[in-house]
């Protein structure tokens, strides 16, 4: 292997409940009331997306026009809820080893700029970081463009990438770009969750990653 490919919250940043608790006020807000389980186990795949299958479970039609309204009303809480993320233990140290490793990495995340812009500051990525954001592809997760790009921009084969993720939808997107993943529990999504959906190794956290990072052909 000679590159790894992160998605950004609950994969180095700890931001899947703040998430979760913005879309639960924002959907109670246009009428649309849900347990934070539901949207708990939808977050990584595109806010659109959440939205009309939230919506479509709650037998709701909503018209473009609103589903847009509801993720910048989303957008907004979540930055007064969590205006900085802590990074996840052990992300700063296994980004900082891969740098140091010159081991080709990027993050990839569904995430809008105004989004992640604390989450990556906390992260002390280099100027050179490579980082795909959702307002660079024309469809995010669980479609492949963001890994796909982010493989292009580290200019390394699919074969030679591997995507690290806390989402079933990151698995899935994996699968559909052709790259092999690995999952971790810190985004509160089960181990069998994550083999199920196709990862071939699941760890507890960036720390444990790091640890064990000579069993995924890196050294």
């Amino acid at each position: 292997m000679k590159a790894l490919i992160f998605d950004l919250d609950g994969t180095l940043v700890d931001s899947v409940y703040p998430h979760t608790l913005a879309w639960q006020t924002a959907l109670s807000a246009f009428g649309i009331p849900c347990p934070a389980w539901a949207i708990h186990r939808r977050i990584g795949m595109s806010g659109k997306l959440l939205v009309r299958a939230i919506a479509r479970e709650q037998r709701r039609a909503l018209s473009a026009a609103e589903v847009k309204a509801l993720s910048e009303h989303h957008a907004r809480l979540f930055r007064t809820i969590a205006p900085s993320c802590s990074p996840l233990p052990g992300a700063v140290e296994l980004l900082a080893y891969l740098a140091r490793s010159k081991i080709a990495h990027g993050i990839a995340t569904s995430g809008k700029p105004s989004e992640i812009k604390s989450s990556l500051k906390g992260l002390s990525l280099s100027s050179s970081a490579v980082v795909v954001d959702g307002g660079m592809v024309r469809e995010v997760k669980p479609e492949p463009d963001l890994f796909l790009l982010c493989q292009q921009k580290l200019k390394v084969e699919r074969k030679d990438c591997l995507i690290v993720g806390d989402a079933v939808w990151d698995i899935h997107a994996a699968r559909r770009s052709g790259i092999l993943s690995v999952g971790v529990l810190s985004g509160g999504v089960g181990e069998q969750e994550l083999y199920n959906a196709g990862a071939m190794r699941v760890y507890q956290d960036p720390r444990a990653l790091l640890e064990g990072i000579d069993e995924l052909g890196f050294d």
